[in-house]
Parts: structure tokens; sequence; C-alpha cells
């Protein structure tokens, strides 16, 4: 006797309890396994409704988890790709602008142990320049953080 397949409801709310999901991934992720026309568009209201799907959350735990780590352009990236709101990535663009040079200078001190104001070769800054503009720093924070100077933006 063949397995049954889960339903779409069921794989949704599979992917739900991983983590949360935007509606745009999930009609991604479903897209293959819907039977017939309109019914994912169902499942997937019904869900929005019940409080399962919510834009929020997802900004909320994009945030969380990719903030301390990245800079505000690759973050606003990922949420993009997620199928967020623009007032939603507004506020989230925001939010992280008003954090970058603190975690930039965090990451950069996890990952180079330098002190500010060390003298630092050419070689090497550029090198710490790369490393923090490719986790998607702002230019202007990255210059500021390899060259020790911290004061607010």
């Amino acid at each position: 006797m063949p397995a049954l397949q889960p339903s779409l409801k069921g794989r949704a709310l599979r992917y739900l309890a991983a983590r949360e999901h935007s509606r745009a991934e999930l009609e991604r992720k479903l897209s293959s396994h819907e039977s017939e026309p309109g019914e994912m568009a169902r499942v997937l209201d019904e869900l929005a409704a019940k409080g399962f799907i919510n834009e929020e959350r997802v900004v909320e735990s994009v945030l969380h988890r990719r903030a301390g780590r990245l800079g505000a352009g690759r973050v606003m990236q990922e949420l993009r790709s997620k199928g967020i709101g623009a007032e939603a990535l507004a506020e989230a663009a925001e939010s992280l602008r008003a954090t970058e040079l603190d975690r930039a200078r965090e990451v950069w001190r996890k990952k180079f142990g330098a002190t500010a104001g060390s003298p630092i070769e050419p070689a090497e800054r550029a090198r710490q320049m790369r490393f923090l503009a490719a986790r998607g720093f702002s230019a202007e924070v990255v210059r500021r953080v390899v060259r020790g100077d911290f004061d607010d933006l």
C-alpha cells in the first residue's frame, strides 16, 4: 500500500513548525504540491487568519537570527527574498541603521580581535574592509570601524 502524501495544509504546518515563513515563501515551497487550482490560496488564507502566517514575526525572526552577524544590506536582501511588504521592510531598515555601527564593530572585534586605533598594514586593512563589506555593512560604517572611529553616525 503506497504511503499517503501529507496534505497541502500539513506540509505548510510542517514548514511553519521549523521556523517562521512568509506567505510568499510558502507559496514557492508548496506550488508543486497543489493538486487543484486555488487550493493553496485557501490553505494559506486559513493559516493567515489563524495567525500561523505573520509577516511581523518573520521580520523579527530574521532580525534576531541574522542582524548580529550581518549588515543592513544583507539582512534587507534576505527579507526582500522572503516577499516581505514595503512597510515592514522600511521599519526593519530603520531599526538596522540605528544599530549598524555597533553591530559592525562587534563583528569586526570577534573576527580580528583588534583594538580600536591600533595601526594596521594596508593589505590587512583592505582584508578587514572586504570582510565587513561582504557581510552587508555600508561602506561608511566599514571605513569607520576599521579606522577606529566609533562616534555615533
